[in-house]
C-alpha cells in the first residue's frame, strides 16, 4: 500500500496530462492556439505508433546515445569526485580554480560542441567531452559542498586519536559527502542527455540527437516526438537508478524517501 501511494498520484497525473494532450491535439486545439499545422503537433497516440514502427531505428540509435551518456558521466564522476577531494585539501588551489570552475558554466553547449568537433573529429570523442563537462560541474560542486559540510568538532576529535589528514577524509568526510555527491549525479545524469544530443546534433552519424535533427529537418514530428520520450525514458530510468543506489549505500542521507 505503501508503494500504491507512492506511484498512483504520479501516474494519475501523467494519465491526465497526456489525455489532455490527445484531445487538444485531436480536435487541433493545440495547433489552432499557435497557429501552426496541425501535423506538427503529433498526438500521444501517433507518438507511439512512431515508436513501434520505428522500433529498430530507435534501439540503434538509443544504443549509441546511452554509450556516449554512460562513458561520458563516468569520467564526470571519477573526475568530479577527485578534483573535488583535491580542492577542499588544498584551499589555495580552491580559492584559485573555483572562479574557474563557476566561469566555465558560461560557455553554451552550442559554441563548445562545434569546437570539439573540430578539435577531435567526428567520432565518440567530442560528445565525451561535452557530456563529461557539463556533468563535471554539479558532481564537483555538491561533493565540495559535502566535504566542507563536516562537523569541525569531529575532525577535532578524530585528529586528538592521532587521526591522519586521509585517515578523517576517508572516514568521516567521505560519508559526510556521499549524500552530497549522489545529488550531483543526480542533476547530472539528466542534463548528460541533453548534453548528448547537442554533441550528436552537431556532428554524428548515430544517435538520438542525430535522429531528431534528420526527423527534425523532414517535419516528420512524430518521429521527432518518439526520440524525445526515449530520451525522457532514458532520463528517469537513470535518475532511478541512482536513487536506488543511493539508499543502498548512503542511506545516512536523509534522503532515501525522495522519487
Amino acid at each position: 500500500m505503501r508503494t500504491l501511494r507512492a506511484v498512483l498520484p504520479p501516474a494519475l497525473i501523467v494519465v491526465a496530462l497526456l489525455a489532455a494532450w490527445e484531445a487538444a491535439a485531436r480536435w487541433d486545439l493545440i495547433a489552432d492556439a499557435l497557429s501552426i499545422k496541425p501535423f506538427l503537433v503529433p498526438a500521444p497516440t501517433d507518438i507511439a505508433v512512431a515508436i513501434w514502427e520505428h522500433r529498430g531505428r530507435l534501439a540503434d540509435n538509443a544504443w549509441v546515445t546511452l554509450q556516449e551518456v554512460l562513458l561520458g558521466f563516468a569520467i564526470a564522476l571519477v573526475a568530479g569526485a577527485y578534483y573535488a577531494v583535491v580542492l577542499h585539501r588544498w584551499p589555495a588551489l580552491r580559492r584559485a580554480f573555483y572562479p574557474l570552475l563557476i566561469g566555465s558554466q558560461t560557455i553554451p553547449i552550442i559554441v563548445l560542441a562545434p569546437i570539439l568537433v573540430v578539435w577531435l573529429g567526428y567520432g565518440i570523442g567530442p560528445k565525451l567531452a561535452v557530456i563529461a563537462l557539463i556533468c563535471f560541474f554539479p558532481i564537483t560542486v555538491n561533493t565540495l559542498d559535502g566535504l566542507r559540510a563536516v562537523d569541525s568538532d569531529v575532525v577535532r576529535m578524530m585528529r586528538s586519536l592521532d587521526a591522519g589528514r586521509w585517515q578523517i577524509l576517508r572516514r568521516v568526510e567521505a560519508p559526510t559527502a556521499l549524500p552530497y555527491f549522489f545529488s550531483g549525479a543526480k542533476i547530472a545524469v539528466a542534463i548528460a542527455l541533453i548534453a548528448a544530443v547537442f554533441a550528436e546534433w552537431v556532428g554524428a552519424e548515430a544517435g538520438l540527437g542525430h535522429m531528431i535533427r534528420i526527423s527534425y529537418s523532414q517535419l516528420l514530428t512524430e518521429q521527432t516526438f518518439a526520440a524525445v520520450f526515449v530520451l525522457a525514458a532514458f532520463a528517469v530510468a537513470l535518475f532511478g537508478l541512482l536513487a536506488l543506489l543511493e539508499r543502498r549505500v548512503a542511506w545516512w542521507g536523509g534522503e532515501g524517501d525522495g522519487p
